[in-house]
């Protein structure tokens, strides 16, 4: 192994030694196997790059274009080109992704849930790290100040975490130690073994000197060292989620009111849910007696991505006086406008405002905006609801079976909106629908089967304590298990009626209450509820309610009240079960004992629907890469991007042996020439002796063919910028040609003569007398003829240099002497096999 790519590997190793200060943050702590992967394959293109050379800032660029390319590959291959090329929806989507992150950073507790947002930002992290250690330490051959970075990534997690920080920390330091190590043995190396054995005197030839680069290299490392020692101790104390052990809550407030923010509400639910006793949120009066359907609605989420439901980023308005019509909803459906007056209890802190569905108006003080789309109110400028008091005029809408089986198509752009589903969307979900469903007559049939399934006929268990997971397969792994609480069940149906062409969404928010004894209706947090909500035209947004023992069920979607719609008559509650509230606490009938502990109960929609729990079929392949044929994309997409570059590539190649190694071959020539007079010091007359023969032919053969070489990369570059070598022609002739075709300046002009009579020193002269610097030359010819040419002929010449035309010579070429060969040979073995018979009879 090359001492660069040693140093490689050290840094790759340093870097991932390092995030491990990372792990006690976020749990599972499976990110740091696709972390390493991920910094490994960037390392493999750096090391490729230098091979090749690039020059040092392509060889960063090329690595940083790699790394955006993985993470769209494993973060946003669906808003993506061909799952690897980021777009505009790309780049969009990793802002939503790092703005969730950081919301869900001042939300959680250490150690946090490894949240897509958060999972980027460390996945990122790491690898913006890593490529900066990489930069630093083997592109740029500087190690000590690569510490800096590694620095940054341990103070950072070593300011957040307890306990055993201090291994970390040594863990850390090792690996920058490791690095330092590995640059110092590079950088002997290239000195040679005379400071193996030398002398360490103070003169001016002793070799201490260099041991400075080490001794600089070891006291930067101490300092640094010193720093991440003392940095964690001096970092303020922060509070809030991620950042304090406590975890305090709820953030507060969406922006500055052009959009709401994409954050999942039923996370920003959870905290509040996760309290050892119920207590009351809210407490509302109304002047209707139908309080089986007031469900005081939060938010819609209707962004479907395969792992979760969220609401999607819409544009946000002023709260207007008349909310309108709701959308869908046609004149001859019933409604009856209802009158409700909220108040917020002083400790229940959320975004978004609880009202019925669908409301009409909103009287309420504070900085509000109205979302016209999910008809919600969200709050501006660090507006949340803790305390406010605000009244609500909505509707009851009560549709009859016969309007819902009998609705038109839902116009075109709706339904296109509501019935996306990720391809990553198990294919069973959609064959259980449609065996759920079959011989259903229209959506409203489709619908009803699907709730009655979930509810009463399918055999689903209601249970807050199940560990479904999250991923692609959460909802397929629920409709096997048949166990699950109310986010699983809406969740679920959701899907499915997307996948049936039915416009669907969930809705976040409470169940009715319970009755006081003063006449109005008390809401707690184990009244928290998540239900779907199915479009159909001329109704409108329908709420619908699959989780068994959960809310009431809508009184349309009852076989009583179908009429001959042809559903299946399947055991139901009583109406009266269902439509009477309860006189106890509302968690004495819905919620059992083991709710009370609020770890994900009908309260805690979130708990195991949302990205923040690990699927428990994620295998090694899916914690790398979520799917093992990423690992093989990956390769071959790069390599058939590589494809356009190859020309390039060549290029560069060919201008590195022949400037590069050539100028070597001579200075090691000149230098063996040396070491040979030094040894035969004393022998001849006079007390010293030249060189041997042998050596000095072997100076005067690196020095013709570094010559020879630099003269075909001055024709070959000057045939890149549209000057074809004319081989008829002297060097001479053929410099003057270059010259005035390229309009070289006088410094250019002057190198493309120095190297050709380098060159006609080589052919003519019994003993040549070959300059110094060819190779600066031929550099300066290249530099002096881009001067003159158009910005079209400078990108051909980089992407496509007529000289690699010499490649398919070379292979006609190779070609033409393979087939001489064999014909040869074949030619040689023709007597071999005729022998005449008439040998054998004499």
């Amino acid at each position: 192994m090359s001492g660069r790519a040693r140093l490689a590997l050290c840094a790759w190793a340093a870097t991932i030694m390092a995030a491990c200060a990372l792990l006690p943050l976020v749990e599972p702590a499976t990110w740091i196997f696709q972390a390493a992967l991920m910094l490994g394959v960037q390392t493999g293109v750096g090391a490729l790059t230098r091979r090749v050379p690039l020059a040092r800032p392509l060889t960063i660029a090329a690595q940083a274009l790699v790394t955006l390319m993985m993470l769209t590959l494993v973060f946003a291959r669906q808003q993506a080109v061909a799952g690897i090329v980021p777009g505009p929806e790309a780049f969009q989507y990793f802002g939503t992704l790092l703005q969730t992150g950081a919301e869900d950073i001042g939300r959680y507790a250490i150690p946090a849930p490894l949240s897509d947002g958060i999972h980027l930002m460390v996945i990122g992290g790491v690898l913006i790290i890593g490529l900066m250690v990489d930069a630093l330490a083997v592109t740029f051959r500087s190690a000590a100040p690569a510490g800096l970075p590694l620095l940054a990534l341990y103070s950072v997690a070593a300011g957040l975490s307890d306990g055993a920080a201090w291994l970390f920390f040594l863990i850390a330091s090792a690996g920058y130690l490791m690095l330092l190590l590995a640059e110092s043995r590079d950088r002997l190396s290239q000195w040679g073994r005379v400071f193996g054995s030398a002398s360490r005197g103070p003169g001016p030839e002793s070799p201490g000197g260099a041991v400075a680069p080490v001794r600089t290299g070891r006291r930067i490392g101490v300092v640094a060292l010193g720093i991440a020692l003392v940095v964690p101790l001096g970092l303020p104390a922060l509070d809030g989620g991620l950042l304090d052990g406590a975890g305090a809550g709820l953030g507060s407030g969406s922006g500055g009111g052009g959009t709401i923010s994409a954050v999942n509400p039923l996370v920003s639910l959870r905290d509040s849910l996760n309290v050892d006793e119920d207590r009351e949120v809210l407490a509302y009066r109304t002047n209707t007696d139908n309080v089986q359907e007031m469900y005081l609605r939060i938010v819609s989420l209707d962004d479907f991505d395969g792992t979760s439901w969220k609401p999607t980023e819409r544009s946000i308005t002023r709260v207007p006086d008349d909310f309108g019509t709701p959308t869908g909803l046609g004149p001859e459906v019933k409604r009856t406008v209802i009158q409700t007056q909220v108040a917020a209890a002083k400790d229940y802190e959320q975004d978004w405002l609880p009202m019925p569905y669908p409301v009409t108006g909103v009287d309420i003080d504070g900085d509000w905006r109205y979302e016209p789309v999910g008809r919600t109110l969200v709050g501006d400028h660090k507006q949340d609801t803790k305390g406010v008091q605000y009244k609500v005029q909505s509707l009851i809408v009560q549709p009859t079976a016969k309007q819902l089986s009998s609705a038109p198509e839902p116009p075109p752009a709706l339904r296109r909106e509501y019935t996306k589903v990720p391809a990553s969307l198990p294919a069973e979900v959609a064959r259980t629908a449609l065996e759920v469903t079959e011989g259903s007559a229209n959506d409203y049939e489709r619908a009803v089967k699907i709730q009655d399934w979930f509810a009463f006929s399918g055999e689903f268990t209601y249970d807050t304590e199940v560990q479904v997971g999250s991923g692609s397969r959460a909802i397929a792994r629920f409709l096997e298990q048949k166990e699950g609480f109310c986010v699983h069940f809406s969740f679920a149906m959701a899907a499915m009626a997307r996948t049936l062409g039915i416009p669907a969404r969930v809705a976040v928010g409470f169940t009715p209450g319970t009755p006081q004894s003063n006449g109005s209706m008390s809401v707690g947090l184990r009244d928290a509820h998540a239900w779907p909500e199915l479009y159909f035209e001329g109704v409108g947004w329908t709420r619908f309610e699959p989780t068994p023992n959960r809310g009431t069920t809508p009184e349309y979607t009852q076989p009583e009240s179908s009429g001959t719609s042809g559903l299946p008559d399947v055991p139901r509650p009583s109406a009266s079960a269902s439509a009477e509230p309860s006189a106890e606490p509302s968690a004495s009938e819905s919620c059992t004992a083991q709710q009370r502990r609020l770890e994900g109960g009908c309260g805690t929609p979130s708990a195991a629907v949302s990205t923040d729990s690990d699927d428990d079929e994620s295998s090694f392949w899916g914690l790398l890469f979520f799917s093992p044929w990423t690992l093989l994309v990956l390769p071959g997409t790069l390599a058939v991007l590589a494809i356009p570059l190859l020309p390039m590539l060549w290029r560069l190649r060919v201008r590195s042996v022949r400037l590069g190694a050539h100028e070597g071959a001579v200075a090691a020539a000149r230098g063996q020439a040396d070491l040979s007079a030094v040894a035969y010091e004393g022998d001849g007359p006079g007390g010293s002796r030249p060189p041997g023969r042998a050596t000095a032919y072997a100076r005067t053969e690196a020095a013709a063919a570094h010559a020879l070489a630099a003269w075909r990369e001055v024709t070959d570059t000057a045939w890149d910028y549209g000057i074809p070598p004319d081989e008829s022609q002297t060097p001479r002739k053929a410099a003057a040609r270059i010259v005035r075709l390229g309009q070289l300046e006088p410094a250019a002009a002057d190198a493309v003569h120095r190297v050709a009579t380098a060159v006609e020193q080589v052919l003519f002269a019994p003993q040549p007398q070959i300059p110094a610097g060819l190779a600066r030359d031929a550099h300066q010819v290249g530099t002096g003829l881009r001067a003159h040419v158009g910005r079209w002929t400078k990108l051909r010449a980089l992407l496509l240099p007529r000289s690699t035309i010499r490649v398919a010579w070379a292979a006609s070429a190779r070609w033409a002497e393979t087939r001489d060969e064999l014909l040869t040979r074949l030619a040689s073995l023709r007597p071999r096999l005729r022998r005449p018979s008439t040998s054998q009879n004499n």
